[in-house]
């Protein structure tokens, strides 16, 4: 038996070691150059690439990926060209997989890929006011027929509400139980998807009644802050950098944008809305919404909402601007915040 166990005992410490050796091996035989390097990128450069062969060990192939996307591919060491276009912002993962005698090699290196475009700026005008429950926090606003649907947070007070917006008369409430943080929310397939903070799960209802008919729970992401949707796809946000695209299926996070603009990246995305194309995406504890491109993450427009704040009751526990709504009338956002006792319908230009 002790034959036995030391047999054991020398074939796993065998596998561990030549698990370890492999790993190593790629770093100690490979490294990738980029010819005259830069600290960020955009959309709309190119560079060369090559792989440094340390060991001058054969190699069959080399394939080239950018988060997992194959962007290029040499027979060789040779200097490749990779083109960036289309590529998602943010900082990326270039890989070179290496092919020599049947073993895979990886080696990589970060690129941060900045956006070309510099954001357009816009400011509001107040068209109307509406009256607001003061005592709302408001996570979420989204119109859906006219009747305005609104998710408010704290714990052992988060909502969902159907709203008469006009007249601010809440017509249905259903309370979240003492122990959720209640978040954003967004409408489709006649269903609503509402998001709590920290706990990692997310609740759907029925959208007429607001009776819960089940839940989803999300675990790539930090956070649940913002939820919209474009009629197919539903986009979320976690309170950082990120908008998670999610299955309509599972809600499971399938993909992400990050938000950058052509000089740096935004933090701390929070309330979203799909307007004409675009995520409106709210900026916690700026009182600023970004225009962003669904497709890359670049922000194309900042909509300054500094002021608007000031038309409300002031009070101890008023707080900041979160709540976007769109009911599809060009240039025309309706804005509220947590605790504000006003819900403003404002239209929107360029500055």
């Amino acid at each position: 038996m002790k034959v036995f166990n030391l047999l054991i005992i020398t074939t796993v410490a065998f596998f561990y070691l030549s698990c370890e050796e492999k790993v190593a091996s790629s770093q100690d035989l490979f490294d990738i150059t980029i010819k005259n390097e830069k600290k960020t990128y955009t959309t709309s450069d190119s560079f060369t690439i090559s792989v440094i062969n340390k060991k001058n060990s054969a190699i069959d192939s080399v394939v080239y990926t950018l988060n997992k996307d194959r962007i290029g591919a040499a027979t060789s060491l040779s200097e490749t060209t990779i083109s960036l276009a289309n590529q998602k912002l943010g900082v990326r993962t270039l890989h070179a997989n290496l092919y020599s005698d049947g073993n895979k090699f990886d080696v990589a290196v970060k690129v941060t890929i900045l956006s070309t475009i510099t954001p357009k700026l816009y400011t509001y005008k107040i068209i109307e006011e509406y009256p607001h429950d003061i005592e709302a926090y408001t996570q979420g606003l989204e119109f859906n027929k006219g009747i305005l649907y609104e998710s408010t947070g704290q714990y052992k007070m988060s909502s969902l509400r159907k709203t008469n917006y006009l007249t601010g008369e809440v017509e249905n409430i259903e309370l979240l139980d003492d122990y959720y943080f209640a978040e954003g929310l967004t409408i489709i397939n006649n269903k609503i998807y509402q998001l709590t903070w920290r706990e990692k799960l997310g609740f759907i209802y029925n959208l007429e009644t607001l009776e819960k008919t089940g839940s989803f729970v999300y675990g790539k992401s930090k956070e649940g802050w913002g939820l919209c949707n474009d009629g197919s796809k539903i986009y979320k946000s976690d309170g950082t950098q990120k908008i998670w695209e999610l299955n309509t299926n599972t809600l499971g996070e399938v993909d992400y944008i990050e938000l950058y603009t052509n000089t740096s990246k935004i933090k701390s995305v929070n309330e979203l809305e799909w307007v004409e194309g675009k995520i409106y995406a709210n900026i916690y504890q700026k009182d600023a919404v970004a225009i962003v491109n669904p497709t890359n993450g670049a922000v194309e427009g900042v909509i300054d909402f500094t002021s608007l704040k000031s038309h409300v009751t002031q009070h101890d526990a008023l707080d900041v601007l979160n709540g976007i709504a769109y009911k599809g009338e060009p240039n025309i956002l309706y804005i509220t915040g947590k605790n504000w006792d006003k819900l403003f319908k404002v239209e929107i230009f360029e500055k």
